[in-house]
C-alpha cells in the first residue's frame, strides 16, 4: 500500500462518519445542544470541516474551499473568514446553524480537495516540514494524521449527539 492509499482510506472513513452523523436530520436537530454549553452536530461538523480545509490548504499551498468556493457566504456566519471554531465561545457555537445539505455540501467539497491533494503523496513527501512555528516543526505526515485524528474525534462526538437526538425524537 502506498502512503497516498493509506491517507485516502483514512479520509474516506472520516467522510462515512460525517455523513452518518448528519444525513436525515433537520436543521433544528443538527443545532440541538444536549446542555447549554455543549457542541451541536452542526458546529462539530462545521468545525472539523474548517480545520481540514484550513490545514490541508496550508500544507499543500492551496486556497481554502471556504473562501475560494463561496462557502463562507453560503453559511452566512458572523465570524471572520479565518475562523475555524478553535477557541470559540458557547455563544459562537450556538450561532452555527445549517441544514444537512449545506453542511454536507461544504464537507464534501473539502473532502474532494483533500483527496486531490493527498492522492500523489509519497513516503518522502511525508517528511516535508509544513509548519515551523512548533518545536519540533510539523511535517506533512504529522499534520495529516492530526487532521484525520481530530476529524474522527469530532465525527464521533457528532454521532453521539445524533444518538441523543434520535432517542428524544422517538419518545
Amino acid at each position: 500500500m502506498k502512503s497516498a492509499d493509506l491517507l485516502l482510506d483514512a479520509f474516506g472513513r472520516v467522510r462515512e462518519a460525517v455523513h452518518g452523523a448528519v444525513e436525515g436530520l433537520s436543521e433544528d436537530e443538527l443545532a440541538l445542544r444536549i446542555d447549554p454549553d455543549a457542541n451541536s452536530i452542526a458546529w462539530l461538523v462545521w468545525h472539523l470541516t474548517r480545520i481540514q480545509d484550513d490545514h490541508v490548504a496550508d500544507a499543500f499551498g492551496t486556497d481554502q474551499v471556504w473562501t475560494s468556493d463561496g462557502w463562507k457566504s453560503r453559511f452566512g456566519l458572523p465570524f471572520p473568514a479565518r475562523a475555524t471554531g478553535y477557541g470559540q465561545s458557547s455563544k459562537q457555537v450556538g450561532q452555527v446553524r445549517a441544514p444537512a445539505e449545506l453542511l454536507l455540501g461544504y464537507y464534501d467539497a473539502v473532502h474532494e480537495r483533500s483527496l486531490a491533494c493527498v492522492a500523489e503523496v509519497t513516503n518522502a513527501d511525508l517528511d516535508r516540514i509544513v509548519d515551523d512555528s512548533w518545536d519540533p516543526p510539523v511535517s506533512l505526515g504529522v499534520r495529516l494524521v492530526s487532521v484525520i485524528a481530530e476529524d474522527n474525534q469530532h465525527a464521533g462526538q457528532a454521532a453521539y449527539v445524533r444518538g441523543v437526538v434520535e432517542r428524544q425524537r422517538n419518545r
